[in-house]
């Protein structure tokens, strides 16, 4: 199954009875908070879908960090609930594009779980109402799974590993949050303003097109990442504020054929907090304070 699958496909799809559809829909209230958009999923959604509550269930309730992934345990036995199996044929969605970052978040913690079979679905809730396919406001359960997961660690970071990583020239380490926070001249509330140091910079809003909610082009894909060095990286680390919008630049970098990408999972939340880990401010490239 390919990583990115379209509307069309989908709704052919809808009776397949392997077939897991979810949406993974969070807003951001106020600041960095995030709200549940489980009321949306109410109102309407794609027949057949199940919501999702990243927050609730897919985050680790212990870490004092918000977002950050649950157990392996935690995952294997909520992804079971939710009726996701090894022969699962899955599809995430978000309700407009500026959620997208967070149906690639489950596409990832789902992929690095060990399940191959996942699509992120191109422009998502929004590009299906458009198009005036189904929608439907009733319920959805799926039988319930064992399901056992295969972790792949490659597709996470720590910070030792960013930590390591700075001044290595096989390892670019890539900030998707926008420049203004890149170069510490707007602060959203981490403890330092600014970047990891030597990191450079790919916003994520270059990855989706705000006007249609759907993935930019390969070429224009590989135009917006060729200045940060990700292309020729033999590893990518993608970081931002705490591991959603990095997804989104990771899932579009794997689109493109880069196989050894991790997300740092604590991101500036993390990092910001240790006055030991270095970070810079000021623009990269001219070298300006």
């Amino acid at each position: 199954m390919d990583s990115l699958i379209d509307t069309h496909e989908l709704e052919l799809a809808l009776e397949d009875p392997h077939l897991r559809v979810f949406d993974a829909t969070v807003h951001f209230a106020t600041g960095r908070s995030g709200l549940s958009g489980r009321a949306d999923w109410e109102a309407g959604h794609i027949p057949g879908s199940r919501f999702v509550d990243l927050l609730a269930e897919l985050s680790d309730s212990d870490s004092s960090l918000p977002y950050t992934r649950p157990s392996t345990g935690h995952l294997e036995e909520t992804l079971g609930q939710l009726g996701i199996g090894q022969d699962s044929r899955i599809v995430v969605y978000a309700a407009a594009p500026e959620n997208t970052m967070w149906a690639t978040r489950l596409w990832w913690l789902l992929r690095a779980a060990g399940l191959e079979n996942v699509a992120l679905l191109d422009g998502g809730f929004a590009k299906w109402k458009v198009e005036g396919r189904p929608i439907s406001t009733g319920p959805c359960l799926y039988p319930p799974t064992n399901l056992s997961a295969k972790p792949d660690e490659s597709w996470w970071a720590t910070k030792h590993e960013v930590l390591a990583a700075i001044g290595s020239g096989a390892v670019c380490t890539l900030n998707a949050l926008p420049g203004s926070l890149h170069t510490g001249q707007a602060e959203m509330g981490y403890s330092r303003p600014g970047r990891i140091a030597g990191s450079s910079n790919a916003p994520f809003t270059g990855v989706v097109d705000s006007a249609t909610g759907t993935l930019r082009s390969n070429a224009d894909l590989r135009e917006h990442f060729q200045p940060s060095g990700a292309l020729e990286g033999e590893r990518v680390i993608s970081y931002c504020g705490g591991g959603i919008a990095a997804t989104l630049n990771g899932f579009a970098l794997r689109r493109l054929g880069h196989s050894n990408v991790g997300v740092y999972d604590g991101s500036l939340n993390e990092w910001s907090r240790d006055a030991e880990l270095p970070m810079e401010t000021g623009d990269e490239e001219n070298g300006l304070p």
